[in-house]
């Protein structure tokens, strides 16, 4: 006789069908306490496991399927008489599949008021030994550990009267993927509530994947996105309302503009090419702001993305579609919007919430994984430091402004800004006067009497010079060269206003 051992803390209509398909197959049913229970007021008969073991069920349920004869009756090796003659010895049975869900550990733990007690007792201990003990015995066992893959089980065993080693070997495999995003989700659940180090003795991340993309950065790419089980990602806040699939580079593209616009609360439009911002603008209303951040460099625009941090209106629609752009992204938009939005083919059009998002920041390497926290200092005024000129109050307000830009700017990075919107962006330069040229020559005219913003310390006093013949007002630079003097010097000679930050802001 065939013989399943079922024990699920979730407990649905899709498991009392599946363990009466068994019993209709001619398969015996042995399960635990809750389970079978239930499984019984379904009308399947069921053998409770402590029948097998003569063991009873101990310690709040803490025990119950820990027992050599359970794990013998599912770890045996059927091809040796001499595991045949073990499992004699402890009276073991012979498990042909395994089907369990542990504790919901997970969905305690994302409750507000989830307490330790509470973690400590959905930490499943039993689930995960039988599966592995399963997915170890692929060869002879069935695992299951998600309902989506019993039809295809049933299906198996309907027409085979066994399962496939192909079916059985994506199952173990699936199983230990399983039991390893459950520990890696405990133990990074207690390491948050129990370590007060500043970076993991162990980077345990455990993701699934969310979709497979048509590709990566170019079309010869593999790529797909993955979704941490934890904490869940952006995506879970962002609806896509219409157009195609969002590709690898949209979805890098808008994440960087999300974590632009967060910076400011006044209407702001931010347009990305590439992850570096080509326009941004704040105004009184979202309509100038879109129309002073496209004006700011309409070219690199072209094929763009944009984020507006208010809804989007008729009028506004109209004035999106004169361009080309591939993402449109807002927190609503109205329905007259939308219809004048949808006229473009290849566009997408996204609804985005204010979230807060992880602080942590991943980049691979070969063989191993770099981590820091996101860069998300903000600048305290008071802290900032006038080394040359006087600061009025209009002119600190454009520095934070070009400074909070420049900080998602790839490095070597400077910003021009006048008005509270970008004139010209340098950014990814070898060296740092060349973003200087870059940016400057992208102003132009416009560049007298604007602000210049660099995300790290000017090491000559060349950049400054340089920004004098445009006539630059004002710049705002962390500061810490060894030649500061000099830069400083340079300034003042030109009559251009420079404050300190004492912060760097680095984005490879």
């Amino acid at each position: 006789m065939k013989r399943a051992l079922i024990s699920v803390s979730k407990k649905s209509k899709v498991v009392s069908d599946f363990a009466a398909a068994l019993e209709n197959f001619g398969w015996e049913i042995l399960s635990t306490g809750g389970t079978a229970k239930f499984l019984k007021s379904k009308g399947v008969n069921v053998k409770l496991v402590e029948e097998l073991t003569g063991f009873p069920s101990i310690l709040d349920g803490r025990v119950k399927t820990l027992h050599p004869s359970i794990f013998a009756g599912i770890l045996f090796d059927r091809d040796k008489d001499e595991h045949l003659e073990d499992l004699k010895k402890v009276t073991a049975l012979e498990i042909d599949l395994v089907f369990v869900n542990f504790y919901p550990f997970e969905e305690v733990v994302k409750k507000e008021d989830a307490t330790v007690n509470d973690m400590i007792e959905n930490i499943d201990i039993g689930g995960p030994s039988l599966v592995r003990a399963s997915a170890k015995n692929f060869k002879h066992v069935t695992v299951i550990v998600d309902e989506e893959d019993i039809p295809a089980v049933l299906e198996e065993l309907k027409t085979l009267g066994n399962t496939t080693p192909d079916l059985r070997k994506r199952l173990a495999v699936k199983a230990f993927a399983r039991t390893a995003i459950y520990d890696s989700v405990v133990y990074n659940s207690l390491w948050g509530l129990f370590m007060d180090k500043e970076m993991p003795d162990y980077l345990i991340n455990a993701a699934v994947i969310e979709s497979r993309l048509r590709y990566g950065e170019n079309p010869h790419q593999k790529a797909a996105l993955y979704k941490n089980v934890l904490t869940g990602h952006i995506l879970d806040k962002v609806e896509k309302v219409w157009g195609k699939e969002l590709s690898y580079n949209n979805l890098v593209d808008f994440f960087a503009g999300f974590e632009l616009i967060q910076e400011f609360n006044n209407p702001t439009a931010v347009i990305l090419k590439h992850t570096n911002p080509c326009g941004v603008a704040t105004k009184d209303n979202i309509y100038d702001a879109y129309v002073e951040a496209l004006a700011a460099d309409p070219v690199s625009a072209f094929g763009g993305i944009v984020l507006l941090n208010r809804e989007v209106h008729e009028e506004l629609a109209f004035k999106l579609n004169e361009h080309f752009l591939e993402i449109v992204a807002a927190p609503s938009f109205t329905e007259k919007a939308l219809e004048i939005l949808k006229k473009k083919k290849n566009r997408r059009i996204i609804k985005y919430l204010e979230v807060e998002t992880e602080n942590a920041e991943f980049k691979s390497i070969p063989g191993g994984i770099l981590l820091q926290e996101k860069d998300r200092i903000l600048l305290e005024r008071e802290k900032l430091e006038v080394v040359t000129g006087e600061l009025d109050q209009d002119t600190l307000d454009e520095l934070l402004f070009a400074f909070k830009v420049v900080k998602h700017v790839k490095s070597n990075a400077i910003v021009v800004a006048k008005d509270f919107r970008t004139l010209g962006v340098g950014a990814g330069q070898m060296n740092r006067v060349k973003a200087v040229e870059l940016a400057l020559e992208a102003a132009g005219e416009d560049a007298r009497g604007a602000v210049l913003a660099s995300d790290a310390f000017f090491p000559f006093r060349d950049s400054i010079d340089l920004a004098a013949k445009y006539g630059i007002k004002a710049i705002i630079q962390p500061g810490g060269s060894v030649r500061d003097r000099e830069v400083i010097e340079a300034a003042r000679e030109h009559g251009i206003t420079m404050v300190f930050t004492h912060m760097r802001h680095f984005r490879h």
